[in-house]
């Protein structure tokens, strides 16, 4: 698949999303052009090249160690690439902190679903706030230097104690994102807002990674394998919720073991072997690509289980 990207390496943001109004095609919100990631001489990522439109949902699946995780690892920042580039919006992010990719509007969840287990889920969710509060952004400033970490740490401490009213303003705002984050899984997170994370049962710790996701209202959503370790029925709710979010619009990039799911929910699929992408398309016509079906769902028929795990 062809990326429209700079071709100069050094020649930082791009001027602005590929597509929109004057093409007739949604904006590129992702863009990744040429990825490359190894690890003790063994390639993981091996320049995959693929975008993600606005409005759009793209699922990667692919055999275990095919490179979707670290696929997400290297979006989102927590591990650099040794060669490509990532564009978020238009603008060049793969040589920016987690920090500085949070703040640009991606937000994800792991594979390993990860909660603060000493906070409620309502302060949990509101962690997911944290990157786009304006309150916030003088401190992450300081905090970059790491001579004034300190500084940054009294500041905040200040700030909590003695809120300005624009500070005041922004809590009260924060509250009620954060109700709405808490609303949207209806039943099993609005009545436990105020439990300790860790008393949680394990569906509802994903969900709360879910819904600390999204509470910055993200461009992109990332998702790793949001099911994982679910029942029938926990998966069909997670569904409906991820249905949700795309009809109102929410752009996502994820990684799902469960075909089902896949199916049901993608726009797109990119399917992974041994660090490349080796199918891109409809999940219907992926699901029957002979390259896919060798690779992926061994020899058995496109059409088997829906047990068939990525």
């Amino acid at each position: 698949m062809t990326i429209e990207t700079n071709n100069e390496p050094d020649s930082g943001p791009v001027s602005g999303p590929v597509g929109g109004p004057d093409t007739g095609a949604p904006a590129v919100v992702l863009a990744v052009a040429g990825l490359r990631r190894s690890f003790s001489g063994l390639t993981a990522v091996d320049g995959i090249d693929f975008e993600v439109r606005a409005g759009e949902v793209v699922s990667v699946i692919g055999p275990n160690g095919s490179g979707k995780t670290t696929t997400l690892n290297l979006v989102s920042g927590v591990i650099r690439a040794d060669s490509g580039r990532v564009s978020l919006g238009g603008t060049r992010i793969d040589r920016s902190t987690v920090e500085e990719i949070a703040a640009a509007g991606l937000a994800r969840t792991f594979q390993n679903g990860r909660v603060f287990g000493g906070l409620t889920v309502a302060e949990n969710v509101e962690v997911g706030l944290y990157p786009t509060r304006r309150a916030a952004r003088p401190l992450r400033r300081l905090a970059r230097l790491p001579v004034l970490r300190w500084l940054a740490l009294v500041a905040e401490v200040a700030v909590a104690l003695v809120p300005t009213r624009a500070v005041r303003a922004e809590q009260a705002e924060v509250a009620a994102r954060v109700t709405a984050q808490l609303a949207r899984f209806h039943e099993r997170l609005a009545p436990r807002r105020d439990n300790q994370a860790h008393t949680l049962s394990y569906a509802n710790r994903r969900r709360t990674e879910i819904a600390r996701a999204l509470a910055s209202g993200p461009r992109l959503l990332l998702l790793d394998e949001p099911t994982a370790g679910m029942n029938q029925t926990e998966t069909a709710e997670v569904l409906d919720q991820l249905l949700a979010l795309k009809a109102a619009g929410q752009t996502m990039l994820l990684v799902e073991h469960k075909l089902d799911l896949v199916m049901a929910l993608s726009d797109r699929v990119l399917v992974m072997d041994n660090g490349r992408i080796i199918a891109a398309g409809p999940p219907h016509q992926v699901r029957n690509d002979p390259a896919v079906i060798e690779a992926y769902l061994g020899r058995r028929r496109a059409g088997g289980s829906s047990e068939e795990t990525a």
